[in-house]
């Protein structure tokens, strides 16, 4: 029962910090300046063939 209540003990206090730091680092990463046009581009990915389908040779990789 010690390991347990040692894990326990430690997920209630620096595993909360460290996830809870990783979350904060998460969102300072998306919500970066400059990194609008990169999620822009990424959102018109299934648009860019809207008016003329891709060839298959090119989509082969």
């Amino acid at each position: 029962m010690e390991k347990y209540s040692f894990l326990r003990e430690f997920a209630d206090s620096w595993m909360l910090l460290a996830l809870f730091a990783f979350f904060i680092g998460v969102i300072a990463w998306v919500f970066r300046p400059g990194s609008s046009t990169t999620y822009a581009d990424t959102a018109d990915i299934p648009f860019r063939h809207a008016e003329k389908p891709a060839n298959p040779e090119e989509t082969r990789t």
